[in-house]
């Protein structure tokens, strides 16, 4: 089972958002039957099979194994992911392209690089679980406060100029033997008021 699914897909996409469906997927963090979902979620069993039937036909949830009761055959799923998340990609004719925001100052532009974001992660992840390989991810969130306005431009005039330095340090042609190229995006937005205030924290993840 893997961590977060991204949705890639419309048929799953549109499944995922079903209320039936989706208090399925919440269920099956661990194997169970249409006869144990029933029974959880007050609904007829020949309902939940038909439910369990198109998630599995759009890969929301996969067969762990089918075991005799009785006169019957008894399938036990499992949802394919803990979290799902649904990338812009569903809506590729309308997803947020970056490159319509030239300015890096700009909220939209902003939010297009952070779908484009899960749009590759989410295939990166699939690719590196196919595979059987590790993908190797570092990423850094954390708050922190301005006295002003003018603190947080010379802050991201700052940041801007270290992160340039960096990467003229550590860039390398494209067609370098071994080499890879990786997508680097440094983001800063206002906290909406709701969020609680955490300690900048760094995170590398090694993930299938």
């Amino acid at each position: 089972m893997l961590s977060i699914h991204a949705i890639d897909n419309r048929d799953a996409a549109v499944a995922s958002l079903d209320p039936i469906k989706s208090r399925l997927l919440e269920e099956l963090a661990e194997p169970g039957s249409a006869s144990s979902l029933a029974a959880k979620v007050q609904l007829p069993r020949q309902k939940i099979n038909y439910h369990l039937r198109a998630l599995e036909a759009v890969g929301l949830v996969s067969l762990v194994e089918e075991r005799r009761r009785g006169n019957m055959t008894e399938r036990l799923v499992q949802a394919t992911a803990a979290s799902y998340v649904i990338t812009p990609s569903v809506l590729e004719p309308v997803a947020p392209d970056p490159a319509r925001f030239a300015d890096r100052f700009s909220a939209f532009w902003l939010l297009a690089l952070a779908s484009r974001m899960v749009g590759e992660l989410g295939r990166l992840i699939a690719g590196a679980a196919k595979a059987d390989r590790q993908l190797a991810t570092f990423g850094i969130d954390g708050e922190l406060s301005f006295r002003s306005a003018a603190d947080r431009a010379a802050f991201v005039e700052e940041l801007g100029t270290a992160v340039a330095r960096l990467v003229e340090t550590y860039d390398s042609p494209a067609d370098t033997p071994g080499g890879r190229r990786h997508r680097l995006i440094v983001a800063l937005h206002p906290t909406p008021k709701e969020s609680a205030s955490r300690p900048v924290s760094k995170e590398k993840h090694n993930e299938h």
